[in-house]
């Protein structure tokens, strides 16, 4: 699909659906902390099946960032909420959504969702094509071009920020601080120790009852 029809059919989703959708713009330095905090899941998937009539979905998880989900698909449903985003383009996904009550997922526009060609949160002002009473010229049409240009180049530059970011939050969740490293570590040395000791002790009683037994033998 050529860019500028992409930007159209954007449009007319966002236009029909988010009209009364009051969301602040997604800023590129908080998009992702804002995003895991507001999201029960957040994940890098494929959008594997779509169906209109039904308002069902379901992607492909390829990377959980954040949330408790143990299959490889997972199936959302739309609420024919103002502010909720129906994924209508099978790609890769950057994916920002909370659960329904039947385990479903439904995404919103609030929430930084995007994929290569489409922008985080379906938010951003798209230029269209000059419609005025002058004829649109060339200089027109080139200057469209630039505009529609610079968007996809910064949606594929959040793309990617977003999954450095994302990636990054995923290895920070991973990885024990150090001064926790050394309190575990002070931790399992003082049970090792304990326990030492006690095996210690008991050999000691053993060998001690053992003598013991074996003195009272001789002396009888």
């Amino acid at each position: 699909m050529k860019l500028h029809n992409l930007f159209i059919l954007v449009i007319f989703f966002w236009a029909n659906q988010s009209f009364s959708c009051d969301c602040p713009p997604h800023n590129r330095e908080t998009m992702v902390s804002e995003g895991l905090k507001d999201a029960e899941i957040v994940f890098y998937g494929e959008l594997i099946k779509i169906d209109t009539i039904s308002g069902k979905y379901s992607f492909k998880i390829i990377e959980l960032f954040k949330g408790n989900y143990n299959s490889s698909i997972i199936n959302g449903k739309a609420l024919n909420d103002n502010c909720e985003i129906f994924p209508f383009k099978k790609d890769l996904w950057i994916v920002y959504a909370n659960f329904n009550k039947d385990n479903t997922i439904h995404m919103n526009y609030c929430l930084p969702s995007q994929t290569i060609e489409i922008p985080p949160g379906f938010l951003p002002p798209i230029p269209l094509f000059t419609s005025s009473e002058r004829r649109t010229t060339k200089i027109d049409s080139l200057s469209n071009e630039i505009d529609n240009l610079k968007i996809r180049n910064e949606t594929m530059s959040n793309w990617f920020y977003q999954l450095e970011q994302l990636r990054a939050y995923k290895l920070s969740q991973n990885k024990i601080p150090e001064n926790k490293k050394k309190t575990l570590y002070d931790i399992a040395l003082i049970i090792s120790l304990i326990i030492n000791m006690l095996l210690f002790s008991t050999l000691i009683f053993i060998l001690a009852r053992k003598k013991f037994y074996s003195n009272k033998q001789i002396s009888e």
